[in-house]
């Protein structure tokens, strides 16, 4: 009998972190690594493609967080998933409470592989179902206890004041700020984008390009743009640039 071979994808921007994954896969000859991206958007192509048995995702990355990726991808193509983080401390309460797998960095070889082993086995016993459940509890679990912000404190040479949520039009990153347009204005916050979103509702803001995230309720229309691109038109009459690979984002949704 043909031993079984488990195909595996690493998602990380760590280019240490894909390293270090990949090295310790390699010392395991029943596991072939199909795929090593540094981001969520590059995964989602190969998890589509490829369906890998096997997914090692970080938590916390630029464009696409390892959750996003998930939620993404949805609960009926998820592979054994082995979370990969540094110092989420709420994200491993939940996953202690719905006894789901992870490994900290930096990897330790035992957890590691003790962990791998658990997804083949998950796999062999054909108990991916439960596995995809736990998954899920843990992402509403997470978005249930979010505490989305309803305002954004705004420093402007004396002053303080805040920005309702609501009222934002779109944001831009803009070098080490983040320019938030709202009510026909705009002012510069020091922040990244990416903070900033993972701070904002994910069911009213959505990026729609590296540089750019919109709040849906102030978006007027969809325009098909140049190979494959897409024109947002807002509003108030301001057009942003849509990246195909946040278009196909937004299909999944």
């Amino acid at each position: 009998m043909t031993a079984k071979i488990f195909t595996c994808l690493i998602v990380d921007d760590e280019p240490l972190a894909r390293k270090r994954i990949s090295s310790l896969l390699e010392q395991d000859s029943s596991v072939t690594v199909i795929g090593v991206c540094a981001n969520g958007l590059e995964a989602l192509k190969v998890i589509e493609t490829q369906t890998p048995d096997i997914l090692f995702v970080d938590i916390q990355m630029p464009e696409m967080s390892g959750f996003q990726l998930i939620e993404t991808v949805g609960p009926n193509k998820i592979p054994a998933t082995i979370f990969v983080t540094a110092y989420d401390e709420f994200a491993l309460k939940a996953f202690e409470v719905h006894a789901m797998d992870y490994v900290l960095k930096p990897f330790e070889n035992e957890r590691f592989f003790n962990t791998l082993e658990r997804a083949k086995q998950i796999i062999i016993n054909q108990k991916t179902d439960d596995l995809q459940e736990k998954v899920v509890r843990i992402l509403e679990d997470l978005n249930a206890k979010k505490n989305y912000v309803k305002r954004i404190m705004v420093k402007n040479s004396d002053k303080v004041f805040f920005i309702e949520a609501n009222e934002i039009d779109y944001l831009e990153s803009s070098g080490n700020y983040v320019k938030i347009h709202s009510l026909g204005k705009h002012q510069l916050v020091r922040d990244t984008l990416t903070n900033m979103l993972s701070n904002l509702d994910p069911e009213q803001f959505f990026r729609v390009h590296r540089s750019t995230v919109v709040n849906i309720d102030k978006v007027k229309e969809l325009q098909p743009w140049f190979h494959g691109d897409y024109l947002v038109v807002m509003k108030d009459g301001t057009k942003l640039n849509m990246s195909r690979n946040y278009k196909e984002i937004l299909d999944h949704k």
